[in-house]
């Protein structure tokens, strides 16, 4: 005989002011003859309960990485938080990503999606429009990002086609710390502080606990993707562009400090691609005084809008070039080289409503057409019915001075 035994635990968690109540209900099955105190029991009993509390912490803690991460993400491109369930991460390998989301955001037509890890290399997915996810190519990222049930991610659309993808690991020790995906932010990011020899990362969790982690520097440019530099420094002169032969003598001034720290590696390469194509520092005439953080942050989005105006299509909704428009003509106000920008998104944005004016002109000539078509019909149809009417009028004159004598000739019969 056997005995189902009930053992309740009550787990409380403090929330901005409220309190979650979770109840873990354990059911186990011993002997009838089996203490209900022994030692062992109770250890088992708590060790599952304990198991069972920890990962639903890890959960959560997760969750306040990941909503901390997209926290500090630009606000004019879109996010989504996924969390991670086995389907996304074995087997199947398929991600969902909302049929609200992709209604708002992505493109109605199965198409390419780029997703850009936290090493900054991109992997290409399948976008399927009609299931509203992503399918070939999204197990060959899960895989190399040893991502695990549980695990929560944070998908930021830069452009149209292109997610950086973010990762707060429920578990830590897969990556030191969920938290690092802050300083992976590289180019549409709140700038961060860069340090010589270790990055140090905060994270504080919903009952104020701080937890701090130290990663080496050397590690983390490696798995980041890009360069701790010296930060933040004093110029020793004013360099005029002409003078800038390669990338390696290319500074960032701005009020006399020389911030390329505040870019990573790859946006340092892209701006200075930019200021090639214009040969001239695109912020040499920002107003003096502004905080060097807005600075690089400015110019990092120059580079993803940029990067957006290089990647559209005639697909590419108004929405899009209005936004981009209304940031670069906001940088153009403090001082940013951005005109020959506008340009390009300016005949861009003509040459897109010709094409959409040519759709709709298309239709029009298409109704128009079949309107003709319709009209010829009926005309056609009137002319037979002319014709008809006139041979009838013509035999009925021919025939009118017989139908008299004979209609005479009946009306006088005798009865």
């Amino acid at each position: 005989m056997h005995y189902l035994i009930f053992s309740a635990f009550l787990n409380v968690k403090k929330n901005k002011g409220s309190i979650d109540l979770k109840v873990v209900i354990i059911l186990e099955q011993v002997p009838y003859d089996v203490s209900m105190t022994s030692e062992s029991h109770k250890r088992r009993r708590d060790s599952s309960a304990d198991q069972y509390a920890n990962f639903e912490e890890d959960k959560a803690d997760a969750m306040i990485r990941a909503k901390d991460i997209q926290a500090n993400l630009a606000p004019e491109f879109p996010s989504i938080i996924k969390h991670m369930v086995p389907s996304n991460v074995t087997g199947g390998f398929c991600l969902n990503l909302g049929r609200k989301f992709c209604d708002a955001h992505l493109q109605e037509e199965d198409t390419t999606i780029f997703l850009e890890g936290e090493g900054g290399k991109s992997y290409p997915t399948k976008y399927l429009a009609r299931k509203s996810g992503l399918s070939a190519g999204w197990r060959c990222f899960a895989i190399n990002h040893n991502l695990k049930g549980g695990d929560i991610v944070v998908f930021h659309l830069v452009n149209p086609t292109t997610f950086k993808v973010y990762i707060a690991r429920v578990n830590v020790s897969q990556n030191e710390n969920g938290a690092l995906g802050l300083l992976k932010l590289e180019a549409c990011v709140k700038p961060m502080n860069c340090i010589s020899d270790a990055v140090h990362v905060e994270n504080l969790s919903k009952e104020g606990e701080e937890m701090k982690k130290s990663v080496h520097s050397e590690n983390e440019s490696e798995d980041l993707g890009f360069e701790i530099t010296d930060g933040i420094r004093l110029s020793e002169s004013v360099v005029d562009f002409k003078e800038v032969k390669s990338f390696n003598d290319f500074d960032i001034l701005v009020n006399g400090l020389v911030i390329n720290c505040e870019l990573s590696k790859r946006l340092q390469i892209k701006y200075y691609e930019l200021c090639c194509s214009q040969k001239s520092f695109l912020h040499e005439h920002l107003l003096d005084g502004l905080n060097c953080k807005l600075v690089a942050g400015m110019l990092a989005e120059t580079i993803n809008i940029a990067d957006a105006i290089r990647a559209s299509k005639l697909t590419t909704s108004q929405n899009d070039f209005a936004t981009w428009e209304n940031t670069l003509k906001s940088f153009q106000g403090l001082g940013m080289n951005v005109g020959f920008l506008l340009a390009r998104l300016g005949r861009l944005v003509t040459l897109s409503d010709k094409s959409k004016r040519v759709k709709v002109a298309t239709l029009e000539r298409v109704n128009a057409e079949m309107e003709r078509r319709s009209l010829e019909a009926k005309l056609l149809e009137v002319k037979e019915t002319m014709n008809r009417l006139d041979f009838e009028i013509e035999t009925l004159q021919m025939n009118s001075e017989n139908l008299g004598r004979v209609f005479e000739k009946m009306a006088t019969a005798h009865w």
